[in-house]
């Protein structure tokens, strides 16, 4: 190679590096937080999954304002102080331009608070603790939107189905001793106090407990027609797997997180005809749903052809189209603007939960209505629509 032929080649050489490394430095940063390891990973490690299929997906049609979005992620194992050194790093080293996660109610009012004051959105998609949106309503802008069914909607729900359409009288309330537990067991008391009817027995447990039949003693001796609970998967199989030991079979209705894998295993058919809220099941019932279901398949290969909480992939993979959307429209990454576009997006974003229509507005920032969750119930290892 002559001289001026190397000189030309390493020009060239050197102006690909710039382009690449160009290019990577315009990417749009977006935080995905949450547990991806712990009792709660099955929700973290599908919400997680969820949001990459939409980043890939939104990537592969031209990305947004001609620029690639970046999942940047962190693991904040569902704990609040660690939650909280995962939205400074965010923010601070990686410069991320919005969040979409939290998994743990706790958590999330912990972390997000750093994002209000950072002036930059955040969209929890999984945790459903009531007070969550309205952290910072009494401020003149409030940066904390919400994809998933709050307790407000579930408790009600849940309620609904114990005593209107199965007119129990005589129910317990088992909540573990989490924010998110304890938040969901004051939704379930004020629901149940609407109705008339107050709960023969209220317990609580504790993260990693294996006993339950202290709890579930009380409840039985105290004439339980139905056990109401609000906890996380490993847990809740531990009531199942308790009544069990005990002889004692009634129906179990709770939150949402009744579907997770680690729910359904551990308990087995000691599980079998629980019923809970869900924003979505694995049932390819729409050509939308059915692309998702195929590609997360395809995609992570999850034992079984089983999303670990599909409820938590569809809600992360919808938040990812909702924040792409909001900055199409603001024609900007800066907070403020997308934040506005957030509360007033104009076209209609098709998410496999459901089809958003001005999802949020200055005062709502709660996509999921009341309407919009189904019950679903578990049958042979899976969660089906409780109708079918």
């Amino acid at each position: 190679m002559t001289m001026k032929n190397w000189t030309t080649a390493s020009v060239a050489a050197a102006l690909l590096a710039w382009s690449a490394a160009s290019m990577a430095a315009d990417a749009i940063r977006i935080g995905v937080s949450g547990p991806f390891t712990g009792g709660s990973a099955p929700m973290g490690v599908s919400m997680r999954d969820g949001a990459k299929l939409a980043i890939a997906e939104i990537n592969a049609q031209g990305g947004v304002l001609g620029r690639k979005l970046e999942a940047v992620e962190r693991d904040d194992e569902a704990k609040n102080e660690r939650g909280v050194q995962v939205a400074q790093e965010l923010i601070n080293k990686e410069k991320v331009v919005a969040t979409v996660g939290f998994i743990n109610t706790g958590v999330a009012l912990a972390s997000q608070r750093f994002y209000q004051e950072a002036k930059i959105p955040v969209i929890n998609n999984v945790a459903t603790g009531t007070v969550i949106t309205k952290q910072f309503a009494d401020q003149p802008e409030n940066y904390v939107f919400r994809t998933s069914a709050n307790d407000l909607i579930q408790s009600s729900m849940i309620v609904d189905e114990a005593v209107k359409k199965n007119k129990f009288t005589k129910v317990a309330i088992l909540a573990d001793s989490t924010n998110y537990g304890q938040l969901g067991r004051e939704d379930l008391e004020r629901a149940l106090e609407k109705n008339g009817i107050k709960p023969v027995v209220v317990e609580k447990f504790n993260i990693k407990d294996v006993d339950m039949t202290p709890q579930l003693l009380k409840a039985k001796s105290a004439g339980a027609q139905a056990v109401l609970t609000y906890g996380i998967g490993p847990e809740l199989a531990q009531i199942a797997n308790g009544m069990e030991k005990l002889n004692w079979k009634v129906p179990m209705i709770g939150s949402w997180t009744l579907s997770m894998a680690n729910f359904i295993d551990n308990a087995g058919k000691n599980g079998e005809g629980t019923l809970m809220p869900q924003t979505f099941i694995q049932d390819p019932n729409t050509p939308k749903r059915k692309a998702f279901i195929d590609n997360y398949v395809k995609t992570y290969k999850p034992a079984g052809g089983r999303i670990p909480s599909p409820v938590s992939a569809a809600q992360g993979y919808d938040s990812i189209y909702l924040l792409a959307a909001a900055m199409k429209q603001a024609g900007s990454t800066e907070g403020p603007k997308v934040r506005a576009a957030l509360e007033n997006l104009n076209d209609k974003v098709d998410g496999v939960v459901t089809s958003y229509s001005k999802p949020f507005s200055k005062d709502d920032h709660e996509a999921i209505k009341p309407g919009i969750p189904v019950f679903g119930m578990v049958k042979e290892g899976r969660v089906i629509h409780a109708a079918q």
